[in-house]
């Protein structure tokens, strides 16, 4: 790795992959040290970030979507002397949650309509996703969100530079939720991404790198 570059963890939402962070792997390779982590072998956020923990370099940067977002929150939480600095992204401050099947999942990840150019190509790979994580994985997934711990300790833990972000359409996270996700972290710049849904990492790409190429060289 060069000594230039940053060691960057980047966690899925719930029924994703890699794919989900392809064009940011790439995109971010000048500045940063892109790993994906692996949140499909356990079901309790606990043990996900522990996981991921015991996987990362000793001091890195973390971003997440919805679960890894959630992942990436409890990491701090578990060792804040480790995360240098967290980007979250449709990360919603209350405990609520509404349980999805499968299919479900992938036709809701997306807004349908957040762009009549986008939405058809976007939802396909949503749902490709989803068919290649899987029902068990998605199962466990789905458990370890319902069941998460209130997130209070995590969001106080978190006193390095913080990004809030999401998609104006988000369904599953509105901007109203994320929005109060980043009035609770001290610093924390908050960002609506136009005309997006929930997996703004693949409907935005470009976007979101533009967002944490900025947040990546914050001081």
């Amino acid at each position: 790795m060069d000594r230039s570059t940053v060691p960057l963890m980047l966690l899925p939402a719930m029924g994703c992959d890699g794919q989900l962070w392809a064009r940011q792997i790439m995109d971010l390779a000048d500045l940063a040290h892109p790993e994906f982590g692996d949140l499909t072998q356990d079901d309790t956020l606990a043990a996900m970030a522990a996981r991921v923990l015991a996987e990362a370099p000793p001091r890195f940067a973390v971003a997440g979507v919805s679960l890894g977002g959630y992942v990436a929150m409890e990491m701090v939480r578990q060792a804040p002397e480790r995360v240098d600095r967290i980007a979250l992204f449709g990360v919603r401050a209350s405990m609520e949650i509404r349980a999805r099947t499968v299919a479900g999942q992938g036709l809701l990840a997306t807004a349908p309509h957040a762009d009549p150019r986008l939405s058809a190509i976007v939802s396909g790979r949503a749902q490709a996703m989803a068919e290649r994580v899987g029902a068990q994985v998605f199962e466990r997934q789905q458990r370890a969100l319902l069941e998460r711990p209130d997130i209070s300790d995590a969001v106080g833990a978190i006193h390095v530079p913080t990004l809030v972000a999401v998609g104006d359409r988000d369904r599953i996270c509105t901007p109203d939720d994320a929005r109060a996700l980043g009035d609770r972290i001290p610093g924390a710049r908050f960002h609506i991404i136009r005309a997006c849904g929930h997996l703004s990492p693949l409907e935005r790409p470009g976007e979101v790198t533009m967002l944490l190429r900025d947040w990546l060289e914050q001081h």
